[in-house]
């Protein structure tokens, strides 16, 4: 009886006590409705992105500069790469002393000296970048592309897909997908079909969701470490074509894809994410092993898209690296 009674009283307590927070908090929301209290100002943030070879002070040189602007650095990573200085800082505007341009060419002045990009983004003004998907004729990577723009995984907007076949149109338009095609029998014409959609579309990335042709330098140059490629074998092992049947005669018990950024080298630009899948050596028939492998791709293109449109990457000396605490799951 007496554990009833304490609990009897330990609850009407805490009955008491969550309204009393109730009412607290009903208080303080009427006193903002009613304008006897002020709501808190609405922070006005940005980001600062510091990138370039290590050195000492480069620290110490941006933030008492942020300090003399009377911006207060809310947030800060960094690290040191192979050399390479990597820093991030979230940071508020919302008291700045001198024009927002003026910072901004100060902290350019910073980079000239350093040597260094030195980049500002208002943390609130960032525009999702527009993804041009070019195919051929598998679909297993576009249809995962549309999957994960169903689930909202997508930090971007697909905005058209181009091709040098007519087949995968449907998946295209079920998706809403604008869809267009040229056959690539004529290269130069092909190519230039390309640029042009990409120019209209406002193209920010290009994607190439199994698109089976060699893009020219007239394609590569336009978007550099701006195209993404998923390729089936876990690169540099069995570059070109018939990378699986290379794999799959040599007798490896793993292989993979590798997704990774387009260069005039064919298969050789740096490497945004691998996976890996194994293969029961004289088990497996060559068809299964190709199947197995394009249940990764799709996922592995898709995940390295993900990573460039959060960016979460830097691209430097043909190497892709991780941002401070931006490493994937």
């Amino acid at each position: 009886m007496k554990d009833r009674g304490a609990f009897a009283i330990a609850s009407a307590i805490a009955l008491a006590l969550a309204c009393s927070r109730q009412r607290v908090e009903f208080t303080e929301v009427l006193r903002y409705a009613t304008g006897r209290r002020r709501m808190p100002p609405e922070k006005n943030l940005a980001i600062v992105s510091v990138v370039g070879r290590d050195q000492k002070g480069v620290v110490a040189r941006v933030s008492t500069y942020l300090a003399g602007c009377s911006i207060n650095i809310e947030d800060i990573e960094q690290r040191v790469m192979e050399g390479l200085f990597i820093m991030t800082m979230r940071v508020d505007l919302t008291d700045l002393a001198p024009s927002l341009d003026e910072m901004i060419l100060g902290l350019k002045r910073i980079g000239d000296d350093t040597h260094m990009e030195v980049s500002v983004r208002l943390h609130n003004a960032r525009e999702r970048k527009r993804v041009a998907v070019l195919v051929s004729k598998e679909p297993h990577c576009l249809e995962q592309l549309v999957a994960d723009r169903a689930a909202g995984l997508l930090n971007g907007e697909l905005v058209v897909v181009l091709s040098n076949h007519d087949g995968l149109r449907a998946i295209a338009e079920r998706a809403g997908l604008p869809f267009e095609f040229f056959p690539s029998t004529d290269k130069p014409a092909h190519e230039a079909f390309l640029l042009a959609k990409l120019r209209e579309v406002r193209a920010d990335l290009v994607v190439l969701a199994r698109y089976m042709q060699v893009l020219t330098p007239a394609v590569v140059n336009q978007y550099p470490s701006r195209i993404i490629n998923i390729h089936p074998s876990l690169l540099p092992y069995y570059p070109g074509a018939n990378a699986y049947k290379q794999a799959f005669e040599e007798g490896v018990r793993v292989s993979g894809c590798t997704a990774h950024f387009v260069t005039e080298q064919l298969d050789q630009g740096p490497v945004i994410l691998q996976d890996v899948f194994h293969i029961r050596v004289g088990e497996d028939t060559l068809d299964e092993v190709k199947e197995r492998g394009q249940a990764l791709e799709g996922k592995v293109l898709s995940q390295a898209l993900q990573l460039v449109l959060n960016e979460q990457l830097v691209v430097t000396d043909k190497k892709v690296l991780f941002r401070p605490g931006r490493l994937p799951a």
